[in-house]
C-alpha cells in the first residue's frame, strides 16, 4: 500500500478494522491456538479465515466480509469473540472494541487543546522532576522548566509544533537526541494507532498522521504495521548537548478528569543520569 492510499484510508475505520483482523491473523501460528502442525508448509502465513471463523463460533463469510470491508458492525459480543481467537493482546483488544465502536466512551469526547489551572499548577509543582502533560495527540499542554531545558524551549515554538512525535520525527535537533529512536518512535505510532481508534473523527489528530506519514519513512513503515500499545512507563536514554547521555526512566499518569491527558514525569534511571539532571537545573 503506498503512502497517499494509507493516508486516504486513516478515517476510514471499515476499512481499518479489515486491515487489522487480517494482520493479526496472518500473525498467529496455528499451534498457538491448539490446533495441529500442517504437515505441508502453508501458501499464506498464520491462521486461515476458516480456523479463524471456528475458533470464534462464526460463519467462513462473516469473516471473509469483515476482511473486505464490506460494512459489518460487529456486536461487543462478536468483537469479544474475535479477540479471543485471535490471541490479542489487552492494548489490541482496546484497539478492536475502539474501532467497532463497541467500547463505552466519556460524553463530549475529548479534551480541548487546554490543560486545566490545576493541571498546569500540578506540572510546575513536581520540580525538580522533568514533568510535561499530553492530550492524545501527543500535544504538550503544560511543561516546567525542568522539561523544558532536558527538551527545547517550548514557549519559543509555534504551538502547532509542541507536539512530542512532531518533535522527535522532524525537529532536526530533537530527534538526533534520542539513542534508540527506532524503539521511542515504534512505541509512538503504537500509541497514536490507539489514540487513532479511540477518536477517528478528530480532524486534527488525522492531520498529524497524514503529515507523519509523508514526511517520515520511519512513522509511514510502522503505521502500516498497525501495532498497538499504550505505556504506563518506559525508559529513554537521550543525548544532550549541555551535560551528555541522560538514561530516564518516565511515568504516565491520567488525570480522572481529563481521560486523553497524560501527565508524564521523567527521573534519572541511575546515580550518573540524576547527577546530570541536577547539573542542568544548575544551568
Amino acid at each position: 500500500m503506498t503512502r497517499t492510499a494509507d493516508t486516504a484510508r486513516a478515517a476510514d475505520t471499515t476499512h481499518e478494522l479489515a486491515a487489522f483482523l487480517r494482520t493479526r491473523r496472518e500473525r498467529l501460528d496455528p499451534r498457538e491456538v491448539g490446533l495441529p502442525s500442517p504437515r505441508r508448509s502453508r501458501r499464506t502465513p498464520g491462521l486461515r479465515r476458516e480456523e479463524v471463523a471456528e475458533l470464534a463460533g462464526v460463519s467462513i463469510d462473516y469473516v471473509v466480509r469483515l476482511e473486505q470491508a464490506r460494512g459489518l458492525r460487529p456486536s461487543a459480543d462478536m468483537v469479544e469473540a474475535l479477540a479471543r481467537a485471535l490471541r490479542l493482546a489487552p492494548d489490541e483488544r482496546a484497539y478492536l472494541f475502539d474501532l467497532t465502536r463497541q467500547r463505552p466512551r466519556a460524553a463530549g469526547g475529548p479534551a480541548t487543546s487546554t490543560a486545566a489551572p490545576s493541571s498546569v499548577r500540578l506540572v510546575a509543582d513536581l520540580s525538580p522532576l522533568p514533568a510535561m502533560l499530553m492530550n492524545h495527540r501527543y500535544d504538550i499542554l503544560a511543561w516546567n522548566g525542568e522539561m523544558a531545558a532536558l527538551l527545547v524551549d517550548f514557549a519559543a515554538l509555534p504551538p502547532s509544533r509542541r507536539n512530542a512525535m512532531w518533535l522527535c520525527l522532524l525537529h532536526p535537533e530533537i530527534r538526533e537526541r534520542y539513542v534508540d529512536r527506532a524503539r521511542v518512535v515504534r512505541e509512538g505510532v503504537a500509541h497514536l494507532r490507539a489514540a487513532w481508534a479511540a477518536y477517528p473523527d478528530d480532524a486534527e489528530l488525522n492531520a498529524r498522521i497524514a503529515e507523519f506519514i509523508a514526511r517520515d519513512e520511519d512513522f509511514a513503515r510502522r503505521w502500516a504495521e498497525r501495532d498497538v500499545k499504550t505505556n504506563g512507563h518506559g525508559h529513554k536514554v537521550m543525548r544532550h548537548p549541555g551535560i551528555g547521555t541522560i538514561a530516564l526512566n518516565f511515568e504516565l499518569l491520567m488525570p480522572l478528569q481529563d481521560a486523553d491527558q497524560r501527565l508524564v514525569i521523567c527521573h534519572g534511571a541511575d546515580e550518573e543520569s540524576r547527577s546530570a539532571l541536577e547539573r542542568l537545573r544548575a544551568l
